[in-house]
């Protein structure tokens, strides 16, 4: 078991180096073929921003999918589990039940009353434009926190692959040089993948990844269950005695809901877990690049099939991270892991590594599986950010700069000139940002972009479907006091200053004592909404009503 640890922990030979940069490089020269085969069947806007509503439901299920198991799912999930087990897993919990919500309150309802972003629905019984206005801020802040975890899974992933040691160089980078130069790298490419393809483009790398991710998660499921004859306890308590912290490993409270001497402190460590579970079973219908992803089907009814088919999806690859996370934990070890990336960001690959040593014999095996499992992580992350970056820059030019700036009179081919611009506008503020939260755990950075969307974007979302009494002040207060309230508590929590692992470990400034303000914001953003729209007399239930209609039935809807 040892010689896994050492193994794995080890710098990937030249074979893997070559191995590794060779398949990444065919999947983005696949990737990049698709996105310029979908840029010469995209000519309206509806093809830009909605892929000409011509996806299956199975196809966009697919595509849900490969938008939604992010590198936080496949990188960081799988890092917490076999970091701290129990708590861990968690997340994967957290993640699925999310679906509910938002297969039960918002697909179908926003599928019947949209066009093609978040706003469309907000906007319907508004003021158009201070409306608008909002959700473009809210999307635009949601999608970076969510850019940012994807690009910090990428940065992760550089050191293991191309065998960086420290003190080592790569092309004469070391490790921290070449983790920037990748993150830069990422970014370049997912600008490309959303100005050529757009909807289209993006979809179908999303399709392609959706399926290689699940056959790579797939195949290490099944290599480490057979390690162990297919007997889960020895499993699990093989990964309870490398993980150095035994029976506690399988049981709650390593992460979460420590028990400590200091009666506060324990306090605030159950509240921070309520905090993150209620962050991540109401995130997802309030992230704007999956919202969007319901308009690309041509009926309600098939936007619902496609969430059943990304439940379904969804739901039995994060039953494989469980195998992938203990896996990691009895074969790598956690002290392999954390010197590798103190996050456990690096795992999943490193469990790879083993499992190719073990059943392929040598390094060669070992460089052989680590490499394809990356070049699978690459894709992921690819993937999703190039979903992220196409909302985000559609709600600018959709929203903003067609609805606000032009008032409705920006011609479709203005309005897509626009998205592309706003792409770039985007990825390289997600860019720098990623540069300096390199020290911080994936699937943590992604349990922040879920709560500030569901403190912002979801209270104004389920009030405008909803509520008859809702209106243009209620929408806003919502937005801004959702949303801000997040941000500001995440700016003065200990993810930011005042703890090793913050993103800035060496000043303090934080105030705030839970790492997740969902507990907080969400309620704030609901109460923030009721109020605003209270104080405000606007009202038009005709407006209402022709609203309550069309997203029941979806007369009328594009």
């Amino acid at each position: 078991m040892e010689s896994h640890s050492l193994l794995a922990a080890e710098a990937s030979t030249s074979t893997s180096r070559t191995l590794t940069i060779t398949l990444f490089l065919v999947f983005v020269a696949i990737t990049l073929g698709i996105t310029v085969w979908a840029s010469r069947q995209t000519k309206t806007a509806t093809d830009y921003y909605a892929g000409g509503r011509s996806f299956s439901g199975f196809q966009n299920g697919m595509a849900i999918g490969g938008d939604y198991m992010s590198a936080a799912s496949f990188l960081g999930i799988a890092g917490l589990i076999a970091l701290y087990g129990y708590d861990g897993f968690l997340y994967s919990i957290g993640f699925l039940v999310a679906w509910l919500v938002a297969l039960l309150l918002v697909a179908e309802f926003l599928r019947n009353s949209g066009r093609y972003t978040m706003a469309d629905v907000l906007a319907f019984r508004m003021r158009q434009r201070p409306v608008r206005t909002a959700a473009s801020v809210s999307t635009i802040v949601v999608s970076i926190f969510y850019l940012i975890a994807q690009m910090v899974g990428a940065g992760a992933l550089v050191s293991l692959l191309l065998g960086i040691k420290p003190g080592a160089t790569f092309l004469g980078m070391d490790a921290d040089t070449a983790k920037v130069a990748t993150i830069i790298l990422v970014g370049a490419l997912m600008i490309v993948y959303v100005v050529v393809g757009g909807m289209k483009g993006t979809t179908y790398v999303q399709i392609v990844k959706a399926f290689m991710l699940m056959s790579g998660a797939l195949i290490m499921t099944l290599l480490v269950l057979a390690h162990y004859k297919f007997n889960l306890s020895s499993l699990l308590g093989d990964a309870a005695e490398q993980s150095g912290k035994g029976a506690a490993f399988l049981e709650p409270g390593l992460r979460y809901g420590v028990e400590s001497a200091d009666a506060a402190k324990t306090f605030y460590s159950k509240m921070d877990l309520l905090s993150l579970g209620i962050a991540l079973v109401l995130g997802t219908a309030g992230l704007p690049h999956i919202l969007t992803r319901f308009y690309t089907v041509p009926t309600s009814k098939i936007a619902r099939k496609s969430v059943l088919w990304a439940i379904g999806i969804i739901g039995t690859f994060y039953l494989f991270t469980l195998a992938l996370g203990f896996g990691a934990a009895a074969l790598v070890g956690s002290k392999a892991i954390t010197e590798q990336d103190k996050a456990g960001n690096t795992a999943a690959p490193q469990l790879a590594q083993a499992l190719g040593i073990d059943y392929l014999g040598g390094e060669t095996g070992g460089a052989v599986l680590l490499a394809i499992i990356a070049a699978v992580a690459f894709a992921t992350i690819l993937a999703v950010v190039a979903g992220l970056t196409l909302a985000s820059s559609s709600s600018v030019a959709h929203d903003f700069y067609a609805s606000v700036i032009k008032r409705g009179q920006a011609s479709e081919r203005d309005e897509v000139r626009v998205a592309r611009i706003a792409a770039f506008g985007i990825g390289a503020v997600a860019i720098v940002l990623s540069i300096f939260a390199q020290s911080l755990n994936v699937a943590f950075l992604v349990a922040l972009a879920f709560a500030v969307a569901a403190s912002g974007n979801l209270p104004a979302i389920l009030y405008s479907l909803f509520w008859k009494g809702f209106n243009t002040s209620g929408a806003l207060w919502a937005i801004y006091g959702g949303l801000t309230s997040a941000v500001v508590l995440v700016f003065f929590s200990p993810v930011v200053s005042g703890s090793p692992t913050a993103m800035f470990p060496d000043s303090d400034w934080h105030w705030f004592p839970l790492n997740n303000p969902g507990i907080i914001s969400i309620p704030f953003g609901f109460l923030c909404g009721y109020l605003g729209a209270k104080i405000s007399k606007e009202s038009d239930p005709n407006k209402y009503a022709e609203l309550e209609v069309r997203s029941v039935t979806g007369y009328g809807a594009h």
